[in-house]
């Protein structure tokens, strides 16, 4: 028998979207698979909805509400795939996704293979996704994978991988510390436990922007900024626990460096910190530039207003561009569902 794939979708507040995340994980063209969703004590209707697709092959949980790490561990302790799929819960996969993936895994001939692949970013259409590959897109060894992602702030999404249940095991449960990248952090200890990996460009997902919403978000939160750098403390010592040349300390200080516009000035105890972690991979950390848009502001007005600035007028240009894609989806279903009825 084919191997056993467990996708887990940990869901909360995902009435709007969990519908058609269920659909592209049941028409996934690998046959031997298993869905489960837990619900993390969502106040909107997501249970109720998922529930509808309970089967033998769909498993729909709920819990009080924990966070997504925690939700991810209890969809993880549900499962007995050979091998995971962890799929947000308003995400799509392009339904081979998980069959290409596990061609690719059965000819590695290694469980501890981590199987990458494709993805882009959408808002309401998914047809109009743009794959754009990065230099993650290849099959790259554990060190250089990660430095690559600091040296060049890259990342994969989420749902691109898919993990043996001997590297899952291996690498942990999900940091329940974690608020925004605990994704990052738990791929980089899978990669950790991994011989590398191996890229399958024919595997797509496409990921939903979700703007505000999304758990990436940091905006203003002082939880999620904390949260963040403990997990930016981590990834430097997973990355230098393996290679600590000049490269990787350079990759670390740009990766430092990359996220400090989120810290300054309102946590200057971070800020004071990074400044230490930077001197000591031999590098300088600056009080973070603003962009041109925004520097006009600081010096009329202040730093806080401009930082205010820097991050609530993207937010609003994006919801905007949002609402408009989400009508322009509506006009072409209902086109669609008007010609089907003629």
């Amino acid at each position: 028998m084919k191997p056993l794939v467990s996708i887990l979708i940990p869901a909360y507040n995902a009435e709007a979207y969990i519908s058609d995340t269920l659909r592209s994980a049941i028409a996934q063209t690998w046959e031997n698979k298993e869905i489960i969703v837990v619900d993390d004590g969502s106040k909107d209707k997501t249970f109720a909805v998922a529930r509808q697709f309970e089967s033998d092959r769909v498993k729909v949980v709920t819990q009080e509400n924990q966070g997504a790490s925690a939700t991810r561990n209890h969809a993880f302790s549900l499962s007995q795939g050979d091998y995971v799929q962890w799929l947000d819960a308003d995400d799509l996969m392009a339904p081979e996704k998980t069959s290409t993936q596990m061609e690719a895994a059965e000819r590695s001939g290694s469980k501890r293979t981590l199987i990458s692949g494709a993805w882009a970013h959408f808002m309401h259409r998914p047809y109009r996704a743009e794959f754009l590959p990065s230099p993650l897109w290849e099959d790259l060894q554990p060190a250089e994978w990660m430095t690559r992602k600091m040296e060049l702030n890259i990342y994969m999404q989420t749902a691109t991988w898919l993990v043996s249940r001997e590297l899952a095991e291996a690498a942990g449960p999900w940091d329940t510390r974690l608020l925004g990248d605990d994704d990052g952090e738990f791929f980089d200890r899978v990669l950790l436990a991994s011989n590398g990996t191996r890229f399958v460009k024919e595997s797509r997902v496409y990921y939903r922007q979700s703007g505000a919403s999304s758990l990436s978000y940091i905006g203003h939160s002082n939880r999620k900024l904390e949260a963040q750098w403990l997990s930016m403390q981590l990834h430097i010592g997973y990355l230098r626990s393996l290679i600590d040349d000049d490269r990787v300390r350079a990759a670390c200080v740009t990766y430092i460096r990359n996220w400090m516009g989120n810290f300054y000035p309102e946590r200057l105890d971070i800020f004071r910190q990074a400044q230490e972690l930077t001197k000591s991979l031999g590098g300088e950390l600056k009080v973070p530039s603003l962009s041109w848009k925004y520097s006009w502001i600081d010096s009329i007005f202040g730093r806080a207003l401009a930082k205010r600035a820097q991050v609530t007028l993207p937010m609003l240009k994006w919801s905007a561009i949002k609402r408009w894609d989400e009508a322009l989806s509506r006009v072409q279903n209902r086109d669609v569902a008007d010609s089907l009825g003629r």
